[in-house]
């Protein structure tokens, strides 16, 4: 027997789960402030309703397929969008929801694809080209907060058919055409090419480099036009990129996607899409993307109280410590900031209490013994610069 983690699956401990629980904290924060409402639904679901109708995508085709004892075909969900034609269902419109958990999918490891991974999704049932641009807006406030600088790149699906229309590729052609489209970024120009020729389709490479007076024949291309306006209403610079389809077929509409201002890497994706012939919008936020790039101000002040056989009163010390407020001191405002506080109390020689501040990152340690007790004094040592300091109480 092995306790090794499944190959594709992995644990968070320490600072990487404190870094991602913040992450959490700041999207909820974003989310819920555009007004959207939390949701959760079943990782496990029927195997019909997991592959839906676009059983040829391959992120439904790599599905974990269970059996319950009672014979049933199941499956681990692999993403939340084909959930919400349960949970929208009767709902007032717009409805706005968020969800975040983790999906699988039964593919190939390699450096930025795991087979569990944690999704942030926020999505508009009933939606306009507003509601487009509200998302747009929501996920570059939410960047701007985890230390990101993002480029938003967006297309359209419709557009993308009529340029496939007007190079006479062929109806059997044209999903695969645009996933091969797709890898543009990941792939060199001249395999992209090469698989397109296959499919009849070398042209339309040619065609996505050609400039606005070649796109603006196409009647979709005004539905670009439109969301960059509202785009410009909320303060934002998005960019039109024709390379830009997203692999799942049900997109019907804009197409999004968010990198990293100097990178190639997608951090965010989405859409419009249908859901149950209501028109939708939303985005995915990647945690196992945004974590790693993320860069997040350290607001917590730790205190470990090391109790030198006075537990009782290390106890009372510790919760006056976690009701009192630490403030930090803006220079530019001139506001106070109140900062998270954790507070812990370990038990034992101080030797190796130092020990475990260390190894849990503890900033500052409280020593409380009996003389400390007696002059209401408590030694306080900074763990980075190792001086003392003395608490009053």
């Amino acid at each position: 027997m092995t306790n090794e983690s499944v190959k594709g699956f992995r644990d968070f401990t320490g600072e990487e789960a404190e870094k991602r629980e913040e992450i959490r904290k700041i999207l909820v924060a974003t989310f819920e402030k555009y007004g959207f409402e939390p949701a959760e639904t079943p990782v496990i679901e029927y195997e019909d309703f997991v592959k839906g109708q676009n059983t040829e995508d391959e992120a439904v085709s790599d599905i974990f397929k269970l059996k319950d004892k009672g014979k049933r075909k199941l499956a681990l969900r692999y993403e939340f969008t084909f959930q919400l034609k349960r949970i929208a269902k009767n709902k007032k419109l717009p409805y706005k929801r968020y969800q975040i958990g983790p999906v699988f999918r039964d593919e190939p490891v390699s450096a930025n694809r795991f087979r569990q991974f944690t999704q942030c999704d926020v999505d508009t049932i009933g939606s306009t080209v507003r509601d487009e641009a509200e998302v747009l807006a929501l996920t570059c406030e939410a960047l701007n907060k985890l230390g990101i600088k993002p480029c938003v790149l967006i297309n359209n699906r419709k557009l993308m058919n009529e340029i496939l229309d007007d190079n006479n590729v062929k109806k059997e052609n044209k999903e695969q055409v645009l996933r091969e489209i797709d890898k543009y970024d990941e792939l060199s120009e001249s395999n992209v090419r090469n698989n397109l020729k296959k499919l009849g389709a070398e042209n339309v490479l040619d065609c996505l480099k050609k400039g606005e007076k070649y796109f603006s024949q196409f009647p979709p291309y005004k539905e670009i036009i439109s969301l960059m306006d509202y785009c410009r209403a909320y303060g934002l610079k998005v960019q039109f990129a024709p390379s830009v389809v997203r692999g799942l077929s049900y997109y019907n509409g804009s197409v999004f996607e968010v990198k990293i201002q100097g990178s190639k890497d997608s951090i965010i994706g989405g859409g419009s899409f249908m859901v149950d012939d209501i028109q939708a919008t939303g985005l995915s936020f990647g945690l196992d993307r945004l974590s790693p790039v993320a860069k997040l101000k350290n607001e917590k002040e730790k205190y470990l109280i090391i109790s030198l056989e006075q537990d009782r009163e290390a106890i009372k010390l510790a919760e006056k410590l976690r009701l009192s407020q630490v403030q930090s001191v803006s220079s530019k405002l001139g506001q106070g900031k109140e900062k998270n506080k954790i507070v812990s109390i370990f038990y034992g020689k101080p030797s190796k209490a130092l020990e475990y501040a260390n190894s849990y990152n503890y900033g500052k340690v409280i020593f409380v013994g009996s003389k400390e007790i007696k002059a209401k004094k408590f030694k306080v040592k900074d763990m980075k610069s190792g001086k003392e300091s003395l608490l009053k109480v």
